[in-house]
């Protein structure tokens, strides 16, 4: 690299620097964006069920029912009503008031005391698929555990046949903020390096700058070299921002190495601003261009990456389709890095599809690019 191109490139970027520190868009998009949409999403997306509205009814209420129920009252996961009749608790549940019913019968404690064989009833309402089976799990925790209390009480054995020892790796409390938090991340940083190279390449070309920039001796890679350096660094800072967040404020433990994410990042950084750079080649207009970014890079990473959705349990075309979905691979990155280490076997396949898709897109990009008009 000889020195009339190093000064071309340096003042290339020094002048992409100056548009940056004079339009603050850039650097809103940067790092006001990533913390906006981590606090919307960070707070507001959550797969646990907590403060359920629970309706319990006890037709005879005595000593053995009111300690069943007395461990929903303590549990941090319901918020327990109580009805007369199973009737009256049915009508609270159609009109959403409740989500579930424990319904104990009259005689249910003289059941319990005459071999256990008592029949307690459970209702769960079943629009929200997810967190009916979440409600059921823990309904059924709390029944063990009085059992185990009862049957103790009675001087019994306990009269579960089969003891389950439950061990939960990587997420032992199985809070979804910390498998949510690295995947949006990857689905922040995938709308950010699209948008920042997108809309500000798009907006030189509508006011007329980028004519100005085709007419120098710089050639079209020196000047797509100008146009990724100086977004690149703003795009890490970006994400180190988001990691800072997802550390600090959200509590997500990063137990991977600190280097091997840098490097995942700037390879998945490098992807999304060539993402950016082939939209605004095509678009030349910052509206389209920011929509053309919104539906290519941020639905299909926020649907089709696994940030939400188990790519496994979806249908066979539409996972073959996740394969072209940069975010896929920098989420499972994420979420290994994050919660379980530097697994290898998982780090470096996903590391090298996103190798690949960068150069897929920078070299459309380059392709697409003239130093002309046309």
């Amino acid at each position: 690299m000889n020195a009339e191109l190093i000064m071309r490139l340096r003042g290339l970027i020094r002048k992409e620097a100056l548009q940056i520190l004079r339009d603050p868009s850039s650097i809103a998009i940067a790092f006001v964006m990533p913390v906006i949409l981590l606090l919307i999403f960070g707070y507001g997306v959550s797969l646990d069920a907590r403060r359920v509205p629970l309706a319990l009814v006890c037709e005879n209420p005595n000593r053995d029912t009111a300690s069943f129920t007395a461990g929903f009252f303590q549990s941090p996961y319901f918020v327990p009503v109580r009805f007369g009749t199973v009737q009256e608790a049915e009508e609270a549940m159609r009109a959403r008031m409740v989500d579930g019913i424990v319904w104990l019968r009259s005689d249910f404690s003289r059941r319990m005391l005459n071999g256990g064989n008592a029949a307690i009833g459970l209702l769960v309402n079943g629009v929200d698929a997810n967190n009916a089976r979440i409600i059921e799990g823990y309904l059924q925790q709390v029944w063990a555990v009085w059992l185990a209390k009862f049957d103790a009480a009675q001087g019994l054995p306990l009269r579960i046949p089969v003891q389950v020892d439950a061990r939960v790796w990587f997420n032992p409390s199985v809070t979804s903020t910390d498998f949510l938090v690295p995947g949006l991340i990857a689905v922040i940083m995938t709308l950010t390096g699209a948008l920042l190279t997108a809309m500000v390449v798009a907006r030189e070309w509508e006011r007329g700058t980028m004519e100005a920039v085709l007419v120098t001796p710089a050639s079209i890679h020196e000047i797509i070299l100008s146009k990724l350096i100086p977004y690149f660094v703003l795009g890490m800072g970006g994400m180190g921002l988001s990691v800072a967040m997802a550390v600090w404020l959200f509590g997500v433990p990063l137990r991977g190495s600190l280097w091997l994410l840098l490097a995942s990042s700037s390879v998945f950084l490098l992807c999304a601003l060539g993402m950016g750079l082939l939209i605004s080649v095509v678009s030349k207009n910052q509206f389209v261009a920011g929509q053309i970014a919104i539906i290519v890079t941020f639905l299909p990473a926020f649907i089709l990456s696994g940030f939400v959705f188990d790519i496994r349990s979806m249908p066979a075309a539409i996972e073959l389709i996740t394969h072209i979905v940069a975010a896929r691979y920098f989420v499972t990155i994420l979420q290994t890095l994050f919660l379980a280490g530097n697994v290898w076997r998982l780090i470096v396949p996903n590391i090298l599809a996103l190798v690949i898709m960068a150069g897929i897109f920078l070299g459309l990009a380059r392709r697409a690019s003239h130093k002309s008009l046309e």
